[in-house]
């Protein structure tokens, strides 16, 4: 053992060396690359473009309101990026920043990331291991490794000395003491230690954008080129044909604002960046926004188990006495039965008050629960002696002083066969207890065997055979199911969504919670050796069938990720601990959890539950089918309202009329349009039975058949009523700035009617039972407001080129309004029944 460890100036060198032990983690990217980031999107490059060319063009008006809606999109975008990751930084993992070190031949602590390799450092029960170590001393040392390998039951460690096997004396970075004391010597640090080498491995998954983004950037390009070209050609088809050129760059220019879809990517970046801040009030932070709207498309949802599915905190399931039984899950309403008093009162007695083990936290929080007044708790007790756990006797003993008695009572508890030869039972009670013992380890349950002595007086024994030990019973404990979880997945089922569930447990233990958790165990659980064995072909043909994945590594997790994604499947995993990391990040969504879950998990998620509650998973699920559906219906609706716009620019220069339509007149729509398909068809809840179908194809489309179809016939039907008042107001001999007056008027009216119906597509906008959509008033109130100045207010309206119109024809706009809603519901009624 070593006595006086590193000297300072060699722990600093080897500082300077190797440096700091710290994660390879990501590091928060800086306001300036957030600001690059946003900036150098696509999209915005292309709408500032636009807007540039309209100052040069002189048309001021409309490029600085471009530009400056453009500017406020970009900040929203950059001030959700900025407070991401001012919550990621808040949730990095504190939990043990010091270390414990031997220096110079004295102890003292120092911050975990100034340790290096050569360092002895000191364990005590309840420390995070701060590196690799190789044990040098032990004393009843057992650590909590889930965080690495997804196995909730705490592995014993022993020095190099006391027994073979490399992970058996090996202490690693991450790792929870919950059960004596150890010394060693540290092998590896920062990324070169087991929590880092998983930690690099992750460099090398890449990350992609996502279906939406690609489509809309390819369909905001393409129409971009598309009414460029187009409106080019109308200039010069305006100007050979009239003679007047600048007349035909204004109808060119008009043309090209009305075609331009400027709406697409503020749409984009708005509905999912609101998004995300509606699922950040639900406790789920948005690393990556865009993955917000993909998890509706979600197929199979891959779930860890311990920490998971389970709340990675041991609980007493079952207590057993031979004449008696209890089951948490049943007789939890009922007192405990007299012959079970003393089983759990021993358990609690051979255990550590202050507890670090969970077998014991659970056995004792079990105690005050179901012990509570009654005389079987013994807070007066004095504790003698403790005969701790060994390799050779896989049982402790404690041994107490009543206050009330002379003589010792010794509790002990361990594994069954440990307890049944220290009371030497006869063959038939100990075939009685194996079968018990079986029953329970069948249901994954962790088993313990409980027993009593009395020992007269001192001296004490050196060894625990040598009391008369009575059996008592056994206690069952197992991690519990979150109680959320149940419901959550059956929700998911409802929801067509798969969910599988991949653990480093025991078949046995994989399979009970599976069945607790509601998932179907029909199929029979696949192992990580089965798994190793089987090729990619044969692997692929047993998803289809396999629910539960047990005994699997975290490279057979990535494996399991990468086949259902070559299946088609959309996957989101789930997990907490380092041994999750890089499936997650493999995943199209990876969601961590953000309270226990590790720094490493977090920093490769799409996705962190704040509050770890497994049913967030359905929430957010709910979030991006919601996004995805609106964002549908802003589509219908910027398609609807750009045909009679498009339309009233060419058709009347194609025909020899007056301009309907100059950029004055659009630059007013936008103000409708953007604030409608930015704020209100994003604000729409969820159609009800939204939950209750299969998720979309993993290759569907934004802008597919059925939405252009939609919109084509709701906006064709609108500029067929909007050409029919125009040519009715000159055949009255109105004047063209009253004609241009009342088609402009009907125009804003039957937007805010092309909204109203396309807020639903389940159900006509008028029914009963509709949710109201607040901002769908105050924009429609603002609208109606506007244009009443537009056409009431002398200088404004020859601003429009408008003449103000009387009080019939505004009524007679309102009717044909009317008539363009009713077109619009009849197009909505007529395409939901070919779809269905």
């Amino acid at each position: 053992m070593d006595h006086t460890g590193l000297t300072p100036a060699e722990a600093q060198q080897r500082l300077a060396q190797d440096g700091p032990n710290a994660l390879p983690v990501s590091q928060p990217r800086s306001v300036l690359r957030l600001v690059g980031d946003v900036v150098s999107e696509p999209m915005f490059l292309l709408l500032v473009a636009c807007g540039a060319l309209y100052l040069v063009l002189g048309n001021r008006q409309e490029a600085l309101m471009l530009l400056g809606f453009v500017f406020v999109v970009m900040g929203i975008s950059f001030v959700q990026q900025r407070r991401t990751e001012r919550s990621l930084e808040a949730l990095r993992d504190l939990s043990s920043p010091l270390a414990l070190v031997l220096r110079g031949g004295q102890t003292q602590k120092i911050a975990a990331r100034e340790l290096v390799c050569g360092d002895t450092v000191l364990l005590a029960e309840g420390d995070r291991v701060p590196a690799d170590l190789e044990l040098t001393h032990t004393a009843n040392l057992a650590l909590d490794e889930s965080l690495l390998t997804g196995e909730s039951v705490p592995v014993q460690k022993q020095a190099g000395g006391q027994a073979g096997g490399a992970e058996a004396v090996q202490a690693f970075s991450g790792t929870l003491v919950t059960q004596g004391s150890g010394q060693g010597r540290v092998v590896a640090t920062g990324e070169h230690s087991a929590l880092g080498r998983i930690g690099q491995s992750l460099q090398g998954i890449a990350t992609e954008i996502t279906p939406i983004q690609r489509e809309t950037n390819s369909v905001v390009k393409t129409v971009a080129v598309a009414g460029l070209a187009l409106a080019t050609a109308l200039a010069l088809a305006y100007g050979l044909l009239r003679g007047d050129w600048l007349g035909g760059l204004l109808a060119g220019l008009t043309l090209a604002m009305a075609i331009l879809p400027e709406e697409l990517p503020v749409i984009l970046t708005l509905f999912l960046g609101l998004g995300a801040w509606r699922l950040s009030r639900q406790k789920v932070l948005a690393r990556s926004i865009p993955a917000v709207e993909l998890l509706g498309a979600t197929t199979v949802l891959c779930v860890d188990k311990t920490g998971t599915l389970t709340a990675n905190r041991m609980a007493v399931r079952r207590l057993w006495s031979g004449s008696a039984l209890y089951d948490s899950l049943k007789d939890s309403a009922a007192p405990l039965a007299e012959a079970l008093h003393g089983v759990l009162e021993y358990a609690v007695l051979a255990s550590h008050r202050r507890a670090y083990d969970p077998m014991e936290t659970a056995i004792v929080g079990a105690g005050a629960e179901l012990l509570a007044q009654t005389e079987h708790l013994h807070a007066d007790w004095a504790l003698v002696e403790d005969y701790p756990l060994s390799p050779a006797m896989l049982a402790m003993s404690r041994v107490w002083q009543s206050p009330d008695q002379q003589a010792y009572l010794i509790a002990a508890k361990g594994a069954p066969e440990a307890i049944v030869d220290l009371c030497h039972l006869p063959g038939p009670e100990r075939e009685q207890i194996a079968q018990q013992v079986a029953a329970m380890a069948a249901d994954g349950l962790r088993v313990l065997g409980v027993a009593s002595a009395q020992f007269a007086a001192p001296p004490l024994p050196g060894n625990q055979h040598d009391f008369d030990f009575v059996f008592l019973g056994l206690v069952g404990l197992q991690d519990p199911v979150r109680p959320d979880v149940p419901q959550a997945i059956a929700a998911c089922q409802a929801a067509g969504i798969r969910v599988v569930m991949m653990t480093g447990d025991h078949p046995a233990t994989a399979l009970a919670i599976a069945r607790q958790a509601g998932l179907a165990t029909d199929a029979p659980p696949m192992t990580g050796q089965e798994l190793a064995e089987l090729s990619d072909a044969d692997l692929r043909e047993r998803l289809a069938t396999t629910q539960v994945f047990c005994r699997v590594q975290p490279e057979q997790k990535l494996r399991l990720v990468q086949a259902f994604r070559a299946r088609g499947d959309v996957v989101a995993m789930t997990g907490d601990g380092v041994n999750d990391a890089p499936a997650l990040k493999a995943a199209h969504i990876g969601v961590a959890m953000g309270a226990r879950g590790t720094e490493v998990a977090r920093q490769a998620a799409d996705l962190v539950l704040l509050n770890d509650d497994f049913a967030s998973i359905v929430t957010a699920v709910r979030y991006g089918r919601r996004v995805f559906a609106n964002l549908r219906k802003a589509i219908v609706f910027v398609v609807g309202v750009h045909v009679p716009i498009v339309g009233l620019s060419l058709v009347p220069v194609l025909l020899g009329w007056p301009m309907l339509l100059m950029p004055v007149h659009i630059l007013f729509l936008q103000l409708i349009i953007d604030p409608a398909c930015s704020v209100v068809f994003e604000a729409e809840p969820l159609e009800a039975a939204a939950m209750a179908v299969p998720p979309r194809s993993a290759d569907a489309h934004l802008f597919d058949r059925s939405v252009l179809a939609r919109g084509l016939w709701q906006g064709c039907g609108l500029l067929a009523l909007l050409l029919g008042v125009y040519a009715g107001a000159r055949a009255l001999t109105y004047s063209d700035d009253m004609a241009r007056a009342l088609v402009f008027t009907v125009l804003v009216l039957a937007n805010l009617g092309l909204i109203y119906a396309n807020r639903s597509w389940t159900r006509p906008s008028w029914r009963k039972g509709a949710a109201r959509n607040r901002y769908f008033g105050w924009i429609s109130a603002a609208t109606v407001l506007l244009l009443a100045c537009v056409l009431g207010i002398p200088p404004v309206s020859r601003l429009f080129a408008f003449e103000q119109p009387t009080s019939g024809m505004l009524l007679a706009a309102v009717g044909v309004a009317l008539v363009g809603l009713l077109w619009f519901e009849g197009v909505k009624w007529a395409l939901g029944r070919k779809g269905r």
